[in-house]
């Protein structure tokens, strides 16, 4: 599922790949991050207030804070992909 593609000490950038179904498992964001979806679909979010759904469109991009705690599931029947940049450097 996740291919990283640069780890470096600013920067994470992740492809991560999805077949339908499939979850990132529950996880904690060590930085604030910036997502680019490749794919327009949905995806079910699943964090501490329980689980909701969000339409995500190819190109347009998101940012969350560092300290977000999920599990991501692709609720579509095809393939999903979005690449999420982790940004290691604080001003």
């Amino acid at each position: 599922m996740p291919t990283v593609q640069i780890d470096d000490d600013r920067v994470r950038v992740t492809e991560w790949r999805f077949a339908p179904g499939a979850a990132t498992g529950w996880h904690r964001h060590e930085y604030a991050y910036v997502v680019v979806p490749m794919t327009t679909g949905r995806l079910a979010i699943t964090g501490p207030q329980g689980t909701s759904s969000g339409e995500l469109v190819r190109g347009q991009s998101y940012t969350r804070p560092a300290g977000v705690e999920h599990d991501v599931r692709n609720a579509n029947a095809f393939e999903f992909v979005f690449v999420e940049i982790e940004l290691k450097v604080h001003r």
